[in-house]
């Protein structure tokens, strides 16, 4: 039986506590929630909400890659909002940077999230070619 194996890249936002920014395990990748963090450890809440969710899918897009997947790997998406009414620009930002990747997905308002962010994304993907 194989061993999680932590993911630990620059191109991510940092973790922010005890826990890894992902965890590659049994030919998935577990992305934790990612918030609109910079790289450099720079929370950004005070952004617009498309800026913040473009920040927080890029930091979950980097994370699947360090684990081996990329976007049409995805398996399952979770995305936490701060009001319902930005549905729909999470959803038009989410169809441009995803293109012809459709995983299943749960949107869920929310009545507010660490540090003023306005959106939190978690996800599953599988890793290519479904290696651990």
């Amino acid at each position: 039986m194989s061993t999680p194996r932590p993911i630990i890249t620059n191109d991510a936002a940092p973790a922010g506590g005890h826990y890894s920014q992902g965890t590659v395990y049994g030919g998935l990748i577990y992305v934790s929630g990612q918030l609109p963090t910079r790289p450099d450890g720079t929370r950004c809440g005070d952004l617009p909400f498309r800026e913040q969710a473009a920040l927080a899918l890029q930091n979950v897009l980097a994370i699947v890659a360090a684990g081996g997947g990329r976007p049409e790997t995805l398996l399952k998406v979770t995305v936490y909002i701060v009001g319902v009414e930005h549905w729909p620009e999470f959803n038009a930002l989410y169809a441009e940077r995803l293109g012809d990747a459709k995983p299943a997905r749960a949107v869920i308002p929310v009545p507010r999230l660490n540090h003023g962010a306005l959106v939190e994304i978690d996800a599953v993907a599988a890793v290519v070619g479904g290696g651990a």
